[in-house]
């Protein structure tokens, strides 16, 4: 038997956000960064409070726990900063994703991707693209474009 297709699997970075563990696309991330000092922009709304300097170019820092309604502890010896590239609006678009947690990369079955449950979420569902299963628990795997798109206000319609 041959190994298992690209389309079947999603290969992935598992980062824990308070005790959840997402998944973030592997192919997306440029980068791990341990943390580093943060420029404040006034006025900016919690979830890109600040820009960060990713050697040489100014990135925007977003934190994914503000539009999960999660506590954000303070930075710790395990915090990472996960450096990620993606479309957004048919541009390319770097940003920072704190972390309080890097995994690891590994597999995620497409068959083992379910659609967010209607009821009994606490995320808000427009933001999960799905649930993947691992192991014994789960995975949530986030709408990065769908993310970024609401809390930028490019997705009015949506918020």
């Amino acid at each position: 038997m041959t190994a298992k297709s690209e389309k079947t699997v999603m290969h992935a970075l598992t980062i824990r956000l308070q005790d959840e563990i997402f998944a973030l696309e592997a192919t997306s991330v440029r980068e791990i960064l341990d943390t580093v000092p943060i420029t404040r922009v006034p006025n900016a709304p919690d979830f890109v409070g600040g820009l960060i300097n990713v050697r040489g170019t100014v990135v925007p820092l977003a934190d994914l726990r503000v539009v999960f309604g999660m506590q954000r502890p303070p930075t710790d010896q395990d915090t990472r900063i996960v450096v990620v590239e993606f479309e957004l609006d048919g541009e390319p678009l770097v940003a920072g994703i704190l972390a309080d947690k890097v995994h690891e990369v590994t597999e995620i079955d497409a068959g083992s991707m379910e659609a967010v449950p209607a009821v009994g979420m606490r995320w808000p569902p427009a933001f999960i693209r799905s649930i993947g299963k691992r192991g014994d628990g789960f995975v949530i795997i986030p709408d990065m474009q769908r993310i970024f798109r609401i809390e930028a206000g490019l997705d009015a319609a949506a918020a």
